[in-house]
Order: structure tokens, then sequence, then C-alpha cells
């Protein structure tokens, strides 16, 4: 195998990994963005944008089904001005109460790993 084939699948790798990373911390961050506020599922999803969190449409909704059927979020329906009504979603305490435990452990994990990985 040549050195750029090698290259092309620590590149390929290395991809995969930060992808399946963002995928593991995508709830939590979810659940950050909608505390403290009701929000439509399109932003939500420009949110995370802002922040290169890139998500697609696919990857959110199923998300958030979940998040609710776990009764870690709920919804309500406003109407639009610019078409049917929307779906804005909220944090229930249930929800309060895992971002808060899943953002210790993230914060206790960043510091292992920064602890673990200096050179």
């Amino acid at each position: 195998m040549s050195t750029t084939e090698n290259n092309e699948k620590d590149v390929l790798k290395a991809e995969n990994t930060k992808a399946q990373m963002r995928k593991g911390v995508l709830e939590m961050c979810i659940l950050g963005i909608i505390s403290g506020e009701e929000l439509y599922t399109t932003d939500i999803i420009n949110k995370l944008k802002e922040n290169d969190l890139v998500v697609v449409e696919g990857t959110v909704y199923p998300l958030l089904t979940r998040l609710k059927k776990g009764g870690l979020l709920e919804y309500t329906w406003k109407e639009s001005s610019s078409g049917p009504p929307r779906k804005y979603y909220r944090i229930t305490d249930s929800g309060e109460a895992l971002l808060t435990e899943l953002l210790d452990s993230w914060n206790q994990l960043v510091k292992v790993v920064s602890k673990t990985t200096k050179k």
C-alpha cells in the first residue's frame, strides 16, 4: 500500500471518529440549545450550524422525537404567519436535570482527556 493510500485511510478514520464524537454529544447540545427558551426545529438546526455542529434535518427530527418520548422535551403548536402551525420545543424539568448531569460528565471527561493526552 502506498503512502498516499495510507494517508487517505487515516483521513477517513479521523473524519469518521470526529463524526461519531459529534453524534455522541448532539443530544446534550440540543438540550443545551433549548434550555431556557422555546425553539422551532429550524432554529435548533441553525444554532447547531452556527456552532459548527453541522447536522441534517434527518438527524435532528428523530432525536427530538426520542427526547420528547423520553420526557426530556415537550412542545406546543404555534400559529405561523408564513404557513401552517409550527411545533416549538421546550425542555422539561427532567431534561434540565439530565442536561446538568451530562454537562458535569462532559466537563469531567474533557478534563481527563486533556490530562491524559498532554505530551
